[in-house]
């Protein structure tokens, strides 16, 4: 398959290029400042940019997102805003309008994460980033058929416990190696509308 990946520069995306392209697939990477192609998805023009240089694919995943965490307090409109804009809206675009670049049995994956379902302190903004991307996977898979769409909702990962562990007390973690399953999963299985949750 022709693979976008979305953030393969980050921690997740390192795993997930090295694992898809692995399995015979042709991962074409995309960051803002690395990548095959360079772009800001926070900007939907950029977006479409991205789609018109990139060409024909099979499958858009995405390992990207940004949300601030602080308390909240301490959260501003700006902060709302940037997040809104960082995870849900960013991630919206991509499957919006990579639709007519998508094959027609090709998929999106994107990312979610934790906070959506298991607040924690510091981080509504997150919660509230993440729970919106999930409503509208279940949303869009009722209407993009037969592209399909899913979403990873990963726990920390368990390499970055070090930097973020205190952020989420007692909540386990999940190895890199298993969310990556999880974006196959969605990648070359059948399902759609679904959240993963590890």
């Amino acid at each position: 398959m022709n693979i976008l990946l979305i953030g393969a520069a980050g921690t997740l995306g390192r795993t997930l290029d090295t694992t898809l392209r692995e399995r015979g697939h042709r991962v074409l990477t995309v960051g803002r400042t690395s990548g095959d192609l360079r772009y800001d998805l926070t900007d939907p023009e950029q977006t479409t940019a991205m789609y018109e240089a990139a060409g024909p694919l099979d499958a858009v995943v995405s390992a990207a997102g940004e949300v601030p965490y602080k308390p909240l307090p301490e959260l501003t409109p700006a902060d709302w805003s940037s997040a809104f804009t960082g995870k849900v809206l960013s991630q919206i675009e991509l499957v919006r309008q990579g639709l007519p670049h998508v094959a027609e049995r090709g998929s999106f994956t994107l990312i979610t994460g934790i906070p959506g379902r298991e607040p924690v302190r510091t981080g509504a903004a997150a919660a509230l980033a993440n729970g919106a991307v999930e409503a509208f996977v279940r949303a869009a898979a009722v209407e993009i058929a037969p592209q399909r769409i899913n979403a990873v909702s990963p726990n920390v990962f368990t390499e970055s416990l070090p930097d973020f562990g205190e952020y989420f007390p007692g909540m386990g973690s999940v190895d890199l190696t298993d969310v990556a399953q999880a974006y196959v999963r969605s990648v070359e299985g059948a399902q759609t509308g679904r959240i993963y949750e590890l």
